[in-house]
């Protein structure tokens, strides 16, 4: 989300720790916690791999300033993201290759980097024994700290720092104690978005998915995880709004908004957005989840984080992290799903409602265990479009980091990026992987092939623990994201959607409803 990273959430990757336990699993089966990293000898990292040449990384970054710029346009306006990686990697022959990425100049001081755009080659940034996470969620600058109480908060510490393990185990207690509150409060919340789409439906002949879901989402959050209902404070139904503003702030600069080229340029790509902008409202955001809390701020207490510090963690992984990656990932997955056709929503709906039936009725746990379509959906929604594509790690040492086909040689301190959605529909791992198989990870065969879905900052089939940045709140995501599709199919048979574009995603308008008959 995100994730995470997430949510979201954004957003972040792994590191040797002192060993140290977690709070036990919830919600979903787990294969048990991995750690983090296996200390590689530096015999076996310097060596030439088996079968592999080792060739110069192709690229290069250009004049300063010039370089930079160049890429920025290329990146956002002449190509776009896409079509930037792939005309490289046609260019180049190759995944691995050397580039500018945004923002550069005047934001980013050192805008180079080395990019990872296959699945043998992208895990390095997961393997916190050769990278380090410090500082590197949104790439190759950091938003100022204004935006989170003047605080680095957890998604930009690295495993090695102390307040990593403090902080990712207050995350570890947030979704823990709260677990018993998710169920109804999702049902409840939901069911309110799909009402406000059955009125808009009704009086428009159409209704925006994506308002409805950012509140539904919101509201879900705070009730679940804080025991607060947002509409009942000072917030109102302003929350979602207040954050979409906060996100921009700190990710402006490395998104386009669709404005004409001049204005994005001199508003979010070559300066900050001041913070004195949007303060009082973030004061609005710091006030609720300050006062709705309290046993979590108390627990911070006693881990030896301060209350102030604890409330911006606590934003930022509800608001940023959770909060968008439901706002990303939820409208794409409707997308993927609503595309696939009304076969898939036929299965879909067979499949929850006769799991549910045999639980009594009832949405539970064991009863989603039983959805096997359901599951590989989900996962292959997060496989096709991962919530936070974008990842980042600074090698820790020389490095020789493996594609398929050669190795190539990676100086201590360069810094190393991955995109995503690339790496998890690499050709050469996944069959069809540009397609939406809705059963690609039913049955032992497909099973395995978790361990490439790696959204959330690591496989699938492996643990968040203190040790690495894998999002602390992966199964939580996972859940959810189940229980969308749950509620859906419980209330309906089938439905139309026509799909848009976003900053963040896809933009769902739905146009059919056809409420359940079975």
């Amino acid at each position: 989300m995100a994730l995470s990273s997430s949510l979201l959430v954004p957003l972040h990757n792994t590191t040797n720790f002192p060993t140290s336990r977690r709070p036990t699993p919830l919600f979903l089966t787990r294969q048990g916690c991995t750690r983090a990293a296996i200390t590689v000898q530096p015999s076996t990292e310097s060596s030439t791999p088996k079968n592999l040449p080792i060739k110069k990384i192709p690229g290069d970054h250009g004049l300063p300033i010039i370089g930079p710029i160049r890429d920025r346009h290329d990146y956002f306006y002449n190509q776009g993201r896409d079509e930037f990686f792939k005309s490289r990697i046609q260019k180049y022959k190759s995944t691995v290759f050397k580039v500018n990425m945004p923002p550069g100049p005047f934001i980013s001081s050192d805008p180079n980097v080395v990019v990872l755009l296959d699945g043998k080659s992208f895990p390095t940034l997961f393997d916190a024994s050769k990278v380090e996470k410090k500082d590197v969620f949104t790439g190759t600058f950091s938003p100022s700290l204004d935006l989170t109480g003047g605080y680095r908060v957890l998604s930009y510490l690295d495993p090695s720092e102390p307040n990593h393990e403090k902080l990712k185990n207050l995350m570890f207690k947030l979704v823990s104690t709260t677990r018993h509150r998710v169920l109804p409060e999702f049902q409840s919340s939901f069911s309110e978005l799909f009402d406000v789409l059955e009125n808009e439906l009704a009086t428009n002949g159409k209704a925006k998915f994506n308002e409805a879901n950012d509140q539904a989402a919101f509201n879900f959050l705070s009730r679940a995880w804080y025991g607060a209902n947002p509409a009942d404070s000072e917030l109102g139904n302003s929350g979602p709004g207040i954050i979409s503003k906060w996100v921009l702030f700190q990710l402006g600069p490395i998104l386009t908004l669709g404005l004409p080229k001049l204005i994005e340029e001199l508003t979010l790509h070559s300066f900050r957005l001041p913070f004195s902008l949007i303060k009082k409202d973030y004061h609005k955001l710091y006030n609720f989840f300050y006062t709705n809390s309290t046993d979590l701020l108390e627990e911070a207490s006693k881990l030896g984080i301060s209350r102030d510090e604890a409330c911006h963690n606590l934003i930022f992984t509800t608001c940023f992290n959770s909060f968008g990656g439901m706002k990303i990932f939820f409208p794409n997955m409707i997308k993927q799903i609503g595309r696939a056709g009304v076969n898939l929503h036929r299965r879909l709906a067979e499949e929850i409602r006769s799991a549910v039936r045999s639980n009594g009725g009832k949405v539970t746990m064991a009863a989603m265990e039983q959805m096997s379509l359901l599951k590989s959906v989900v996962y292959e929604s997060l496989r096709i479009e991962p919530p936070v594509p974008l990842q980042f790690g600074r090698a820790k040492k020389d490095l020789i980091i493996e594609s398929h086909d050669a190795a190539y040689e990676v100086k201590k301190g360069e810094m190393l990026f991955g995109f995503q959605p690339f790496a998890t529909k690499d050709p050469r791992i996944f069959e069809r992987a540009d397609e939406f198989i809705a059963d690609r990870f039913i049955g032992e065969e497909g099973e395995e092939k978790l361990k490439y879905v790696v959204w959330s900052n690591g496989p699938e089939n492996e643990s968040p623990s203190v040790n690495n940045k894998q999002c602390a709140g992966k199964d939580f995501v996972v859940l959810v994201s189940r229980l969308l599709v749950v509620e859906l199919f419980l209330r309906y048979d089938s439905f139309g959607i026509d799909v848009g574009v976003s900053p963040l995603g896809a933009k769902i308008t739905v146009t059919s409803l056809k409420r359940a008959t079975f």
